[in-house]
């Protein structure tokens, strides 16, 4: 037996989940269901992290990935990034990468600087 914390709403539904039947537990809404299913099967995180930028008034930007990537990746596209360097000025929404490590996320920016 599994336990989670669902963090689909803010309601943090304590959940309980059978690894062998993927039987779901303790889900106030459907969406917890689903969440646990995910979280045994796939799991998936949005990365954000920030990259060096030169010509700004500070000296990192925040980064993050258009959509959650296998949370086997995280580590791997955060590294990535710490090799990246913008150069100001940088809009909210720029692509910073295209299809990091082939995940199918872009890297965008997060801070007009």
């Amino acid at each position: 037996m599994k336990k989670l914390i669902c963090i689909i709403c803010p309601r943090g539904c304590p959940l309980e989940i059978d690894e062998s039947t993927l039987e779901v537990r303790g889900n106030s809404c459907p969406r917890g269901k689903i969440y646990a299913e995910s979280e045994l099967t796939q799991p998936v995180r949005t990365v954000t992290t920030t990259v060096a930028i030169e010509g700004a008034a500070i000296p990192r930007c925040p980064v993050r990935t258009t959509l959650p990537v296998q949370k086997a990746l995280v580590g791997r596209i955060v590294r990535t990034m710490k090799g990246v360097t913008l150069r100001a000025p940088v809009h909210i929404g720029q692509i910073v990468a295209r299809n990091v490590l082939d995940s199918g996320a872009d890297i965008t920016v997060c801070r007009d600087l």
